[in-house]
């Protein structure tokens, strides 16, 4: 067999941009995207089960709670595909919809990452409404939604209509999963659980407790399903992970929620930015 291509570190021209490539230093095959000096995917390509940013650790632990078996698994914001490629391992069989507007950056994953490596993974070059707007009900176990535009989550993925959409999407037992990051006061994270609420029966926020009580910066997990999550096991499991977080849901939620509206199309909501040192 011929010897894989290894991939080379450097700059390179994406459609809405330029991204770094980054080799890291204490792994082998350890390889990160930077977009404008922010770290946006890490992949091990040696082992796809080996996840370096913590909020990606978190994600899997809902995955990891899911039923066994392969899963119907739809990703909006595909970077690197460091979760599909994480699904594909711990769970043979299961096919990935991978939704990424960048083209180039697309082809840059191909080119450098051997995203062809992945079995069972289509990408569309679409955004995350469009797509959403092309899926068939009930047609997923699993929708992904880790969509950042640089450090920012676009505010037309987190709106009650979206979220009808991604219901209308998932199986009656499927899950979500959410990457949102936020700051002072978590007031966006707040208005997004009340949207994720309006449209999912149950609903879970996993997060480092620094985060939680909105002393720093960083990235929180949302879960929701319309069936029952399994709380107790992702209390347990997020309790003594790698990153220690806590699980927050029933009435401890109503109370992070604390009121906070849903958001809908047109609203004027800015996404939270993080503080410039935060990536120095």
């Amino acid at each position: 067999m011929p010897k894989e291509r290894q991939p080379v570190p450097g700059r390179y021209p994406v459609t809405s941009g330029e991204v770094e490539l980054l080799r890291d230093l204490d792994r082998p095959d350890g390889w990160m995207l930077s977009v404008e000096g922010v770290p946006q995917s890490y992949v091990d390509l040696a082992d796809p089960t080996y996840l370096e940013f913590s909020y990606v650790q978190l994600a899997a632990l809902v995955i990891d709670c899911l039923p066994e078996g392969p899963l119907d698994a739809v990703h909006v914001g595909g970077g690197a595909c460091t979760i599909p490629r994480y699904i594909s391992a711990k769970r043979p069989g299961s096919r990935h919809i991978v939704v990424e507007p960048d083209s180039g950056l697309v082809q840059l994953v191909r080119d450098q990452l051997r995203l062809k490596s992945v079995p069972r993974l289509k990408v569309r070059v679409l955004d995350g409404r469009t797509a959403a707007a092309g899926l068939a009900d009930g047609s997923a176990d699993l929708f992904v939604l880790d969509a950042f535009s640089g450090a920012t989550m676009p505010v037309e993925l987190a709106t009650a209509e979206y979220m009808a959409e991604v219901a209308r999407i998932l199986r009656p037992t499927g899950t979500l999963v959410i990457n949102v990051a936020d700051g002072r006061g978590l007031p966006f994270a707040r208005r997004l659980v009340s949207t994720v609420a309006g449209a999912f029966r149950h609903v879970a926020l996993l997060g480092e407790p620094g985060v939680l009580r909105s002393r720093r910066f960083g990235n929180l997990i949302v879960a929701a399903s319309p069936a029952e999550l399994p709380v107790g096991p992702l209390t347990r499991k997020a309790a003594g992970g790698l990153t220690q977080a806590r699980c927050v849901s029933d009435e401890d939620l109503v109370k992070f929620v604390a009121g906070a509206t849903p958001i809908r199309d047109g609203d004027a909501v800015l996404s939270p930015v993080p503080p410039p040192a935060l990536f120095t």
